[in-house]
């Protein structure tokens, strides 16, 4: 089989929703750095903003993102008050007539917070930049620490869009990851937010766990189709307890081998596509009207932190411990522990404590790089139209990766592309542009 022997099933390679990644950011960039990016923001402008909420009732055992759990609101509401600082400073260096033309709270669970924080957090941020027309309030809903009163506050304060996160309906699978939900639950979830007129439903959904099968994936699947969601992310379960801690509990003879990961996908796939649902780029899935859906067709497809996007801000701020802005100059990140990011906020200045300038061919490949990612083809005529770069460099980089991969990558006049049978391959094509140290890190397989 070619793509074992192209070793799609051994690779480990990142999945580029950043370039460099963010485990190559280094101590260079702080908070007068960061400060001078913000302030070189046009006035008039629209961006992103993206909030991190790091808490959790209980922890998920197949989660590697950055959270902590308390059973108190105590923590919660102390650090409400110190996004509302930050968001404070932010707004002391924005030029006037800043828009946002995307919000998102992720966290951890976002839901954990009361209806009145909810409320009190939306105002603060609309405060300091209001959502332009049009513009997309996301929120990731735990299906499981939601209620009535806390989706009312959500509607109220302009949350248009909601991501709900499945995983997988089997009970077997859900109690060896450490999280119970039922479909029920989720149903009735679903249900609640259409009501309250949230007019785009997103959810996720995992392959590659534990115990998972080619029929219980598909069950899965088939009940998620049920919720009528408008998109789809079908992630691959990233079993990194190198990493993670809590995926230590998982039993790591239960997960399926990259062959069967590969099938897992594939059954799942052609189930979203027969409901029909447009395959948005390596992992994504969207009703044909939804945005992600027009911005594939017309080659406006970005990738970010949060995957893929039809947000077309160049600037996205990150609040919150750990989280990640991306301006035209680089990458800044906070702090990650909540102790130091609330003391960096409560002494007046920003929580930056690591990121990326951008360098040399930084841009230029990490546009070829998402382009791959998200258009499965890269173009001669738009790098040469964004980039300084001699047509002669360009040529090069593409023939690297022809010569890498063969007849996988077609090159012609017009640019690299990606045949439809080859995509399974796009993180290892997309690495061969990758000009940092992937020995160094430990990312998670190719499928």
């Amino acid at each position: 089989m070619q793509l074992k022997r192209l070793g799609l099933f051994d690779a480990r390679v990142p999945r580029y929703t950043s370039y460099p990644t963010a485990p190559h950011f280094a101590g260079g960039v702080g908070n007068h750095q960061f400060t001078q990016w913000v302030e070189a923001i046009p006035e008039g402008s629209s961006i992103s903003v993206y909030m991190h909420v790091p808490f959790c009732r209980r922890l998920c055992w197949f989660c590697a993102c950055r959270t902590q759990g308390t059973s108190s609101d105590q923590p919660v509401r102390a650090y409400v008050q110190s996004l509302k600082a930050e968001l404070a400073i932010l707004r002391r260096h924005l030029a006037p007539n800043i828009t946002l033309s995307s919000l998102h709270w992720g966290g951890g669970t976002p839901t954990i917070l009361s209806a009145d924080l909810i409320e009190d957090l939306a105002k603060a941020v609309f405060d300091v930049a209001p959502l332009a027309p049009g513009g997309a309030f996301s929120v990731e809903i735990d299906p499981n620490e939601i209620d009535a009163s806390r989706l009312d506050a959500l509607a109220r304060a302009g949350m248009n869009r909601a991501s709900l996160g499945v995983q997988d309906f089997d009970p077997t699978i859900q109690q060896t990851i450490g999280r119970l939900q039922s479909y029920d639950l989720t149903k009735q979830i679903s249900d609640m937010l259409r009501d309250r007129g949230i007019t785009s439903l997103n959810t996720d959904i995992l392959f590659g766990l534990p115990h998972q099968t080619r029929t219980s994936i598909a069950d899965s699947v088939q009940k998620l189709l049920t919720l009528s969601p408008d998109r789809v992310a079908l992630y691959g379960y990233a079993h990194v307890p190198w990493m993670s801690r809590r995926q230590q509990m998982i039993p790591s003879e239960a997960m399926p081998t990259p062959e069967e990961r590969l099938a897992l996908f594939e059954v799942a796939r052609e189930l979203f596509e027969w409901d029909g649902y447009a395959e948005i780029g390596i992992d994504h899935f969207a009703r044909p009207d939804d945005g992600l859906a027009r911005a594939q067709a017309t080659r406006r497809l970005r990738r970010n932190f949060q995957g893929y996007t039809d947000d077309g801000a160049e600037v996205l701020i990150g609040l919150g411990a750990s989280s990640i802005s991306r301006f035209p100059q680089g990458f800044a990140q906070n702090t990650s522990a909540t102790s130091d990011y609330t003391k960096s906020i409560r002494d007046g200045q920003f929580a930056t404590q690591r990121g990326h300038r951008f360098d040399g061919e930084d841009l230029l490949r990490g546009r070829i790089i998402e382009a791959l990612m998200c258009d499965f083809r890269v173009d001669r005529a738009d790098l040469l139209a964004r980039f300084n770069t001699p047509p002669e460099r360009i040529s090069e980089l593409l023939e690297q990766a022809k010569a890498q991969f063969g007849a996988l990558v077609r090159l012609d006049d017009v640019g690299l592309s990606i045949p439809k049978e080859a995509r399974p391959l796009t993180r290892m094509i997309a690495r061969a542009f990758d000009s940092y140290d992937q020995n160094k890190v430990q990312h998670s397989t190719a499928i």
